[in-house]
């Protein structure tokens, strides 16, 4: 196992991943291939684009796309996507990213590290249980148009 930066290569196995991650259970998304490399592809053409990729051999097992974010208290790492493929699960891959991504904040002068997930969902519990806090008084809102 071994985490390097993201590289434009990368992204159909990403995209794999990702759909590996979010089409099974828990998640049962229903991402076709074309529309997951589109969507991780405007991540990762960002300006302010971080990327890691946790490889086994020469396959991507997990990824993180994040993208540098100014703060009034701070700059920050927005963590965008985590996503590890199904059945790597519960391997310590997403922990091994988050520690990376740290590491990435620290050598850069980010002071905190900021995302969002899904609070009914597993991924809540895994955030929880590597000191990650949860902050209640921010709400995330949509309409359907």
């Amino acid at each position: 196992m071994k985490v390097r930066p993201f590289e434009p290569g990368d992204i159909r196995g990403c995209a794999q991943v990702f759909m590996a991650a979010y089409n099974g259970l828990p998640w049962n998304y229903g991402w076709k291939e074309d529309e997951a490399v589109t969507y991780l592809s405007e991540y990762s053409g960002s300006a302010q684009f971080v990327g890691l990729v946790l490889m086994e051999g020469s396959e991507v097992a997990a990824a993180l796309f994040a993208h540098r974010k100014t703060w009034w208290t701070g700059n920050q790492l927005f963590i965008d996507e985590l996503f590890v493929a199904g059945d790597k699960q519960g391997l310590g891959y997403g922990k091994v990213l988050i520690r990376h991504a740290e590491e990435y904040c620290k050598a850069n002068s980010l002071d905190m590290i900021t995302l969002m997930t899904n609070k009914l969902m597993p991924a809540l519990k895994f955030y929880e249980s590597i000191d990650y806090t949860r902050v209640d008084q921010y709400v995330f809102l949509f309409k359907q148009v």
